[in-house]
């Protein structure tokens, strides 16, 4: 992902620039923790250290700084704390920019569930977006005291995987001052393991220093700040199931992610759930431990978001069209050669067959349009295109002609396929395939066809 160029929003990458050749990031506003920080079986023996730990989360103090006083007060506790997994999100002040939000979003999402703690259990978010790399990035990573020290990185084709840290700072010819480095630290390649990154083969991985770090970026509806909000995680359960969940709804809209799930604002929603997840302990047994593991949610109508689609697809074929006729142009037709024939909606029999006059203007395909059609066309849903042979797709009289091979009254059908589909569906030769793909595909199910357009007419006709 270091140079990976991600759109946001369906926004057009934007060009490099001197301060924008970097990854793109989206700025955080604040940090919602996934658990808790309590203390040690030592530190929890000492008074003072006691104390320091009990005073700071009081005051909703990030556990970073209670750890930090602890340290410099009892020097000998050098790790006086360690994380706890427990069922809610930890949201304090003091890890965001604005520490009204963190009151903001206890008071609106955070709830009490018989201790007497308001705490947050469940959240919506969303995300913002539409590739799930940008925003749940992840990597290997082994911290030193105040910073990364080694990480891992993919080249941009996705192929490799090294393991990188920061060059040393240059020096002047003197070896006495530092060059001034623009646009910050460089990195490098590590010289162990030829720069590669092989958790096997790495003493940091084994000794568990090195692990896998990622954290999800998102807004929180109803909530105002300019910056995202961030959660942490090292599960590799909960990254993978959220993966999947991505796929799946990117699948489903289109390739989206981003924005509201669908017309009634449905956002995704973050929560916890108590699992069981298998590891290998040290000595190579496969044990199974309960954790609260985050867990996202989609609570939507599957069905829904493939209608969706469908629908917007309908949209734009028809707003394509009514753009041609305001401006001028006729209805289209895949038709090859000459000018296509236009006969009237009333000329198709109901049992799809054609009329005198429709079957006339077939014969006459050769000769040049009346000069009727020569001026402002009709609406089109008052025409039909007739098909002709090498044109694409199939004719509006050949779907209906199928749809009567099931029992369906051509004017019935032809109602059904216009609130399906549009009414211009007639007119575009993606629309009439699309509908007779429909048509085929319930060949061995006539009666399920039949219930289908019963069902369509009722619902929508009421």
């Amino acid at each position: 992902m270091a140079n990976a160029v991600v759109t946001i929003n369906g926004a057009q990458p934007a060009p490099p620039t001197l301060l924008g050749q970097g990854p793109v990031r989206i700025p955080a506003g604040g940090k919602i923790r996934a658990g808790i920080k309590v203390l040690t079986r030592k530190a929890a023996e000492h008074p003072k250290a006691k104390e320091i730990y009990e005073r700071g989360v009081a005051a909703d103090r990030p556990f970073e700084d209670i750890e930090r006083e602890i340290s410099e007060a009892v020097p000998e506790l050098r790790t006086p704390l360690v994380p706890k997994n427990v069922p809610w999100f930890t949201v304090r002040p003091g890890d965001f920019a604005n520490p009204e939000i963190a009151k903001e979003i206890l008071a609106t999402f955070g709830e009490d569930r018989g201790d007497g703690m308001r705490r947050l259990y469940r959240f919506p978010v969303v995300f913002p977006a539409d590739l799930w790399q940008a925003v749940m990035p992840h990597e290997l990573v082994a911290w030193g005291a105040n910073e990364r020290k080694f990480w891992s990185e993919y080249t941009p084709d996705g192929r490799v995987r090294y393991c990188k840290c920061y060059a040393p700072v240059p020096m002047d010819g003197t070896g006495k001052r530092a060059i001034r480095v623009f646009g910050g630290r460089k990195t490098t390649l590590r010289q162990e393991n030829g720069g590669l990154c092989d958790p096997e083969l790495c003493r940091e991985y084994q000794t568990r220093q090195c692990n896998l770090s990622g954290r999800f970026i998102f807004f929180i509806p109803g909530i105002k700040s300019i910056g995202a909000f961030e959660l942490h995680t090292n599960s590799f359960y909960a990254m993978n199931a959220a993966i999947q969940k991505f796929e799946t709804i990117a699948f489903m809209r289109g390739g989206r992610i981003s924005g509201f799930l669908d017309a009634k604002r449905t956002p995704f929603f973050i929560t916890k759930k108590l699992k069981e997840v298998p590891h290998i302990d040290e000595t190579g047994r496969a044990v199974r431990v309960a954790h609260w593991i985050i867990e996202l949610e989609a609570p939507v109508d599957v069905t829904a978001l493939l209608r969706t689609n469908e629908d917007d697809e309908t949209a734009i074929v028809n707003g394509s069209e009514a753009a041609r006729i305001l401006e001028g142009a006729r209805p289209a037709d895949d038709a090859v050669g000459d000018e296509p024939l236009v006969v009237a909606d009333a000329e198709l029999r109901a049992d799809g067959g054609q009329t005198e006059d429709e079957t006339r203007d077939v014969g006459a395909r050769h000769e040049p349009a009346p000069a009727a059609l020569t001026g402002p066309v009709l609406p089109a849903a008052e025409s039909v295109p007739v098909q002709r042979e090498g044109s694409s797709g199939p004719g509006a009289e050949q779907v209906i002609n199928a749809a009567t091979e099931f029992g369906i009254e051509g004017a019935r059908y032809a109602a059904y396929a216009a609130k399906r589909w549009g009414p211009g569906w007639k007119i575009n030769a993606a629309g009439r395939r699309r509908a007779l793909a429909e048509i085929e595909g319930f060949r061995d199910d006539p009666d399920g066809f039949v219930d289908k357009i019963d069902a369509e007419l009722g619902v929508v006709g009421k």
